[in-house]
């Protein structure tokens, strides 16, 4: 990796304390176009220049071929092919960032890698009517009024690689009907937990946005203070993205553990960042449990314990 951009990803680890003040850095970069697109840092394990990459038959669309780091082989995506931006001959880009996340590593070739900008996820918002919709999360704005748009690198995943089948999940057996609330910023993410929960027999509800949930949570928690009744005899989970639009789930966790309506009802926190740094800020504002995605079967034996309780 050159200088230039190996300094672009120092200090990971100290970056960690960002995930629990509500503020993303994100690495911007170009495909060739004239939008700017990013990428949430944590994702992110190093950048290069593009190496000599492998051709491979059969391969999916978009993925260029192969390349040995470090004694893994690993598959090269042309992101500008994957989102449909790449123009007939042009060429692969000049940079590679390899990227982790999902317990899978990457490399995506983009034109050129720019900087890093550090952003307040209330001004990231979620897209709307712009080219390569379906592959973008959200949105945000540079100083000067310039558009970044922020990579759902779940669905590239899906897209490219087909989405992870669901296996056979045994229904809980339940003494009574069970509740789940769960929050994600990803469509593809946002579907296969439901088809877990369906699964499990557990119905649920969900938010697109950690802003959107505690706005919903708070009705919920109202409605069941009206009521006189504990909001933990109507829900009985709460499952959470770590990375999303307008609030994380770092602090929306700590604004539910800081409430005492919410007293009784587990958070669990389901994050494509797995890494000990993660699970460490994961710990420090109060989930439960955290589980990394997407293993449907993993997510099911981790909800499994906190939905077979007695009310």
């Amino acid at each position: 990796m050159d200088t230039q951009n190996s300094n672009l990803l120092e200090s990971i680890d100290g970056r960690t304390r960002l995930a629990g003040s509500n503020r993303m850095e994100i690495l911007l970069f170009s495909l060739g176009t004239s939008e700017i697109f990013g990428i949430n840092v944590f994702k992110v394990r190093e950048v290069s220049k593009t190496p000599f990459i492998t051709k491979s038959p059969n391969m999916p669309h978009g993925v260029e071929g192969l390349i040995s780091l470090r004694g893994n082989v690993i598959p090269v995506l042309s992101l500008a092919k994957v989102i449909g931006l790449a123009k007939p001959g042009a060429p692969l880009g000049g940079s590679m960032m390899v990227t982790e996340y999902s317990k899978r590593t990457l490399g995506f070739l983009v034109n050129d890698v720019d900087r890093i900008i550090r952003v307040e996820w209330s001004k990231v918002r979620q897209p709307e009517n712009m080219a390569a919709q379906n592959f973008i999360t959200a949105i945000t704005d540079l100083p000067d009024g310039k558009l970044v748009s922020i990579l759902d690198v779940e669905t590239i995943m899906a897209q490219t690689f087909g989405e992870p089948a669901i296996g056979s999940i045994e229904a809980i057996d339940q003494d009574g009907e069970r509740n789940i609330f769960f929050v994600d910023d990803s469509s593809v993410a946002r579907r296969k937990i439901a088809e877990v929960l369906d699964k499990l027999g557990i119905r649920h509800k969900h938010a697109l946005n950690g802003m959107e949930a505690w706005t919903r949570l708070e009705g919920l928690a109202t409605h069941a203070q009206q009521q006189k009744r504990r909001l933990a005899e109507e829900l009985d989970l709460i499952l959470v993205d770590a990375e999303m639009p307008e609030m994380d789930g770092y602090v929306l966790t700590r604004h539910i553990k800081s409430d005492s309506r919410f007293d009784g009802i587990p958070v669990v926190m389901h994050s494509s960042l797995s890494s000990e740094a993660n699970r460490s800020m994961g710990k420090s504002v109060g989930v439960d449990a955290y589980v990394a995605k997407f293993d449907a079967e993993i997510l099911a034996d981790t909800l499994r314990p906190y939905l077979m309780k007695a009310k």
